[in-house]
């Protein structure tokens, strides 16, 4: 029974402290926050998602589909929240289930959170390639067929340069610190926010009302469907609770970090969805750029050329924030023990995870050069589902067995935000292909074998508790 060991609060609150001792700084606040979780939500999902939702699944009333992702996703934010402020520490949802589960659904968590930002991070990197290379074609430039693209010999590709080169510059970044890497960040972050600003004020002249008739043509079935579909797209704010033992005021900051960027996601999607589909008949939308064509299909093309530099910049953002929570991510399982403790190893003068940092960085650059990743989209949603259902179900048995901790962020009307919370993340996941569920098992089935092999014997909660 050993397995399910768990980690007091004040056992992880220690270890925060002996970090910060070793070099982990304290440097991020409200707005680091807000950057990274806006940065990482705020990407593909809005340049390209919103097309083809609409276009398949709930035209004009992809609208309400987005206002009720965003009312679920919320009831999910709000849990995270809770724990972030009880629970100040790298790791996000792995290291509330060490607090709450044990130790084996602690590194099932893990497991599935590397899983999650391993491979999405990958192929965000691949669709960077893409759309870089469309930016230098357009300048004449083209690179050689074999480094354009991940391994297909049958098509003449063999690695994916752009894709590689990007990964490695980001983990540069990521490896000077938090403060360095997140200003950056939210630059980046800026300029995406501003490009789409752009494009919803050019784009509201051109809106016509009768483009949202029939404003439900697939009924409220599609409304749903497309929730399903939108709901993908707010994944990435729990990010921020992985730079927990970096922020200035945890208990404080992380909750409004955390609230305010899916606040902000919310509203820019639901905007975008209104002007797009108001622009252009929704049956037109079946594209991979609806934003860029919206404006095009208004002869607008010169606002269309900031779009496509837009999308550059915000699909940049989304892997920075993917590298920078797989780093923290590998931090806290290795500072545990159940991976090799060097990944838990900080540079005193940056104050960050330097090895896991290169690590990840590695990871990424090999999987997105090498490895054709578009079928396995589904696996990061699998993975941060099952992230959303345990901190849900956490929130729960932590208000009835630990009401005695402090809290500085309370969820309202427990237990029934967190059981909505986790039976539609539950739906979500049973509605998912089975190709995707096969896969999902023998990756944890692989999990399982490292933690066995290696993590149960070298586990630093096993050695204090036997020392003791």
């Amino acid at each position: 029974m050993s397995v399910f060991r768990r980690k007091s609060i004040t056992e992880m609150l220690q270890e925060k402290a002996a970090s910060s001792a070793k070099g982990m700084k304290k440097e991020l606040g409200v707005f680091d926050l807000t950057m990274l979780g806006v940065g990482c939500v705020v990407g593909t999902g809005i340049f390209v998602l919103t097309g083809v939702a609409a276009a398949n699944h709930a035209g004009p009333g992809l609208i309400l589909s987005f206002l009720l992702a965003g009312i679920v996703c919320a009831f999910c934010a709000l849990c995270y929240a809770e724990f972030a402020s009880m629970v100040p520490v790298s790791g996000s949802a792995y290291t509330y289930s060490y607090a709450t589960f044990g130790e084996i659904f602690a590194w099932v968590l893990g497991w599935d959170l590397i899983l999650e930002y391993g491979f999405a991070a990958s192929m965000v990197a691949s669709g960077w390639s893409g759309y870089f290379q469309g930016l230098l074609s357009g300048l004449g430039l083209d690179l050689p067929r074999a480094v354009s693209s991940a391994f297909n010999p049958a098509e003449g590709t063999y690695f994916d340069l752009p894709a590689v080169l990007i990964v490695l510059l980001l983990t540069f970044v990521v490896s000077r610190g938090a403060k360095e890497s997140t200003r950056l960040n939210a630059i980046m972050v800026v300029v995406k926010v501003v490009v789409i600003l752009l494009f919803i004020i050019v784009g509201v002249f051109y809106v016509k009302p009768s483009n949202w008739t029939p404003f439900m043509p697939f009924g409220f079935s599609g409304i749903v469907t497309g929730a399903a579909t939108a709901f993908l797209s707010y994944i990435g704010f729990d990010v921020v609770a992985t730079a927990a033992e970096e922020v200035r005021n945890p208990q404080k900051d992380l909750p409004k970090g955390i609230l305010w960027s899916l606040a902000i996601c919310s509203l820019l999607y639901i905007l975008v969805t209104a002007v797009l589909t108001g622009m252009v008949p929704y049956h037109l939308l079946n594209v991979k750029n609806p934003v860029a064509f919206a404006l095009q299909y208004i002869h607008q093309d010169w606002v269309a050329g900031f779009i496509s530099l837009g999308a550059i910049v915000g699909i940049t953002t989304v892997l920075f924030v993917l590298l920078f929570g797989q780093t923290r991510l590998f931090f806290a399982i290795g500072r545990d023990g159940l991976l090799p403790e060097r990944l838990s190893k900080v540079n005193p003068k940056s104050g960050a995870p330097e090895f896991s940092t290169w690590v990840t960085g590695a990871i990424v650059a090999l999987f997105a050069g090498l490895i054709p990743l578009g079928r396995l989209a589904d696996l990061v949603s699998i993975g941060t589902l099952f992230a959303f259902i345990s901190v849900s179900v956490g929130i729960i048995i932590l208000r009835k067995t630990r009401a005695d901790l402090e809290r500085s962020f309370r969820v309202p009307l427990v237990p029934l935000i967190p059981i909505i919370a986790a039976l539609t993340c539950g739906y979500l996941l049973i509605s998912l292909p089975r190709i995707t569920w096969i896969a999902f098992l023998i990756w944890m089935a692989i999990g399982l074998c490292v933690y066995f092999f290696y993590g149960y014997k070298h586990s630093l909660l096993a050695k204090d508790k036997g020392n003791s």
